[in-house]
């Protein structure tokens, strides 16, 4: 009996992620191929449930909605910020990653949007926010987890 892909299934694949544009976002169809349990938080839910129904030796294309890969951006996730507040000699230009410390002390990184004698503008929505993600892949293996 064929395994499906669902809940509590162990999955190996091989998986590229691309904009709609076709450039390559990640892809491990050159390298080792992944292995991970449904529902173990290596995948974004909404990419594991495009997996759903699928079976070893199988391939599929699909595109992933903003709202169920990294979300769409939030106004509020733009901050400025006093340019003083960072070190004189750092050099701040518009799309440096930073990492920052949020109010748990987690780590935060941030995009800079712009820069200026005055002002920081940093994002802190994640890099991929908004975007429509294809999800090309390719099923090695399934099997109970």
């Amino acid at each position: 009996m064929t395994t499906l892909i669902g809940p509590e299934t162990s999955v190996t694949l091989h998986f590229e992620l691309k904009f709609e544009n076709g450039d390559i976002i990640d892809s491990n169809f050159e390298k080792s191929p992944a292995t991970f349990v449904i529902g173990d938080g290596s995948l974004l839910p909404g990419f594991e449930k495009k997996l759903f129904g699928l079976s070893s030796a199988e391939k599929a294309t699909f595109t992933v909605l903003p709202e169920d890969a990294f979300g769409q951006p939030n106004p509020n996730n733009i901050q400025s910020f006093k340019r003083d507040t960072f070190a004189e000699d750092m050099d701040l230009q518009e799309g440096l990653i930073i990492s920052f410390a949020d109010a748990s002390q987690s780590e935060l990184p941030g995009v800079i949007k712009s820069v200026d004698d005055e002002v920081v503008i940093v994002d802190f929505n994640h890099p991929l926010a908004g975007e429509y993600i294809i999800f090309d892949v390719e099923i090695i293996a399934v099997a109970a987890a």
